[in-house]
């Protein structure tokens, strides 16, 4: 019951944190364009990466702490069904550019995040 309470307390903290910078990113660059869902999935892709590193390669997180903060935190933090959705919508309104441009942008900014903290992880520990 602990682990299922500490994916759900950072679930709670990474939904949070997404709604913060949604919220921030439509009031300072508008809602024609879903930044706000791609800050998130790069932040997070990259943030994951670092946590799951770190937790593999030393000792400095626990199995509890990389469940909450991987299962739980990121877990909440990233959108992958919002990217879905937006892009989905993106498309019923014709705006097959903005779909693709929304595509191309998450997949390659989250695995080139995932990469960099991977990197950086190697780069601190090696």
């Amino acid at each position: 019951m602990n682990r299922l309470l500490l994916v759900c307390l950072g679930g709670a903290l990474g939904s949070g944190a997404r709604y913060l910078v949604s919220t921030w990113a439509a009031q300072a660059w508008g809602t024609g364009f879903p930044r706000g869902t791609l800050i998130v999935n790069v932040s997070g892709s990259f943030l994951l990466a670092v946590i799951q590193a770190v937790a593999l390669s030393t000792e400095a997180i626990s199995p509890e702490l990389r469940l909450f903060l991987g299962a739980g935190i990121m877990g909440g933090y990233t959108t992958y069904s919002s990217f879905n959705y937006e892009t989905l919508a993106l498309v019923e309104q014709g705006a097959l550019g903005l779909a693709a441009a929304n595509l191309a942008l998450t997949v390659v900014a989250c695995l080139s995040a995932g990469l960099a903290g991977l990197a950086l992880v190697r780069w601190m520990v090696g």
